[in-house]
């Protein structure tokens, strides 16, 4: 929907009836990503009010719809894996107007040879506001002892917002099927694999407008199974995970070449 520089990175954006706030959204990405991109619009039905707003988009970052292959955001984020070429991907809320400004900061991780750049809610810088507290309580303490106990490099496993190399989303297979359970899978197993992961604060707030899709409860089995595929990893020395090889020291210098 529009022309610009020649993509290094592909932002996917699931969304389900954002009308009333993917324009802010973009307007920011806009403003504050440097990093030439296209933004991929995953959307579930023609009838979604997010296609109608986007009528009026005028930015100068191009912008591709993407109809989503499968059901609900896990399969919206896939097909959006399958439809883009750059060598970096990351996948953007659809409501987040508080963190366009740290993707330059991330894909710069990327490039320095990570293989995945977290955006991270408990590091300092840091934040994450107004979240219901029970909620509150099981992200914080996943992550927390996934980062502590299991030895996972990075402190905000639960968080969705997260970049990937091709190389990840190519070469490890995605088992899971629920929501944005995929992304704690990708983590869990690349740290298996001892590929190099990396971190940037990033700040959430408890959205107010429209319904989030992030149903923490109905998949919180899904989530147990890659959390305790952490602790396999580091208290019963896993070290493999089926169909991939190790981690090599030329992969990330490869890709930045």
């Amino acid at each position: 929907m529009a022309g610009g520089a020649p993509t290094k990175l592909d932002v996917i954006v699931p969304v389900y009836n954002e009308g009333e706030s993917i324009l802010a959204v973009l307007r920011l990405l806009n403003e504050q990503c440097a990093t030439p991109c296209t933004i991929h619009i995953c959307y579930d039905f023609d009838e979604d009010d997010t296609l109608a707003a986007l009528k009026q988009y005028a930015g100068r970052i191009p912008l591709n719809l993407v109809k989503n292959e499968g059901r609900g955001p896990h399969g919206a984020i896939m097909t959006g894996f399958r439809k883009t070429s750059s060598k970096v991907v990351v996948v953007f809320p659809a409501d987040d107007t508080l963190n366009a400004g740290i993707l330059d900061e991330m894909y710069r991780k990327i490039e320095a040879g990570a293989e995945i750049c977290a955006a991270c809610r408990f590091m300092p810088g840091g934040k994450m506001e107004n979240c219901p507290w029970l909620k509150d309580l099981l992200v914080r303490a996943a992550s927390l002892t996934l980062h502590h106990l299991a030895g996972l490099p990075i402190r905000d496993a639960s968080n969705g917002f997260r970049m990937f190399s091709r190389r990840v989303i190519e070469t490890i297979p995605i088992q899971s099927d629920k929501g944005f359970t995929y992304s704690l899978e990708l983590t869990v197993k690349s740290h298996r694999l001892g590929w190099p992961m990396a971190e940037v604060p990033a700040h959430w707030r408890e959205r107010l407008r429209g319904k989030s899709r992030f149903k923490v409860y109905r998949w919180l089995f899904p989530y147990l199974r890659w959390y305790f595929y952490a602790f396999a990893t580091t208290w019963l020395f896993q070290r493999k995970v089926k169909g991939v090889q190790p981690a090599s020291a030329e992969a990330g210098a490869s890709r930045n070449a």
